[in-house]
């Protein structure tokens, strides 16, 4: 899993963007729409980041079709220390 996050947080260019996601998820879950205002991007680019941290196993989502709710996987809890690492890192 660390080398999920490494290389989904920090090794590609989006990386930053869903880093900022995945702390703003970290505050609390919310919809794609919601997190399109909170971390100031569009809501389509907002989606294609989303649906790369669901296939990546980073967040997981409600059941919901219409306004579906993300948060931080079980998985991703687990190695929380690493996404720290890796958002400290981004930070500098």
């Amino acid at each position: 899993m660390e080398t999920v996050l490494w290389q989904t947080l920090a090794g590609t260019r989006g990386g930053p963007n869903r880093a900022r996601i995945l702390r703003a998820l970290d505050e609390r879950p919310r919809n794609a729409n919601q997190l399109a205002e909170e971390v100031d991007l569009a809501y389509n680019t907002i989606r294609h980041h989303l649906d790369v941290l669901e296939d990546n196993g980073i967040v997981t989502s409600s059941d919901a079709d219409y306004g579906t709710v993300y948060l931080p996987s079980d998985r991703v809890r687990n190695h929380w220390e690493t996404v720290e690492t890796i958002l400290a890192r981004i930070d500098e």
